[in-house]
């Protein structure tokens, strides 16, 4: 009998630490394309009638405080950066989701969740979670210009290179047909003979 009470009591305190830690769960990658992504993070806790604090938190050591909430469910919550970040969010029932815009390639990262829940006591946070890889895509512009404005340029280029090609072809088969010509003729040689017509 004895034996059993102890079970059981060493069976309790497990049951309240887990119960004292709030459970979270992320998607482990998103990529961004558009420069903005909404980043989804569901929680095992009742934050109804309780002041809760939900933040999102950049790095692998979470020094950066991308994005945070507090409150509770009975005023309108206001999600803010206070680190240059656009952000804002939704509270659902199990959910909270923050929605980040205008991200570079340079803020590429793993981001973590935190869900706090700071009144009534006790103090209760979440284990930290895998997190999301988030992996924002370089936006490449490529300009687009109508085909009338810029062929119009290309073509007058063209046509002027074909005429002088052409005008320089015409001149160079003038040239050697000159110059072919000039080749047949005999040429005239210094023979004896003369030399006795001239007198010398």
């Amino acid at each position: 009998m004895i034996l059993r009470l102890l079970l059981a009591l060493n069976f309790f305190p497990s049951i309240q630490v887990t119960e004292n830690k709030i459970l979270v769960k992320q998607s482990p990658m998103l990529v961004v394309h558009n420069n903005a992504v909404n980043l989804s993070c569901k929680y095992t806790y009742n934050l109804f009638s309780k002041e809760f604090r939900a933040s999102l938190y950049k790095g692998a050591d979470s020094a950066v405080e991308v994005c945070v909430v507090n409150g509770n469910h009975s005023h309108q919550l206001q999600f803010h950066s206070n680190t240059g970040f656009n952000c804002d969010g939704k509270l659902g029932n199990e959910t909270v989701t923050f929605y980040l815009w205008n991200l570079y390639v340079n803020q590429t990262d793993i981001y973590f969740c935190k869900i706090e829940v700071m009144y009534p006591p006790p103090y209760i946070d979440n284990e930290k979670s895998n997190g999301t890889i988030i992996h924002v895509k370089e936006k490449h512009l490529c300009p687009v210009h109508p085909f009338t404005e810029s062929s119009t340029p290309f073509w007058a280029l063209a046509v002027t290179g074909g005429v002088l090609a052409f005008y320089s072809l015409l001149v160079t088969v003038a040239l050697c047909t000159c110059w072919h010509a000039n080749q047949r003729l005999p040429k005239p040689t210094l023979t004896p003979r003369t030399l006795r017509r001239t007198g010398t």
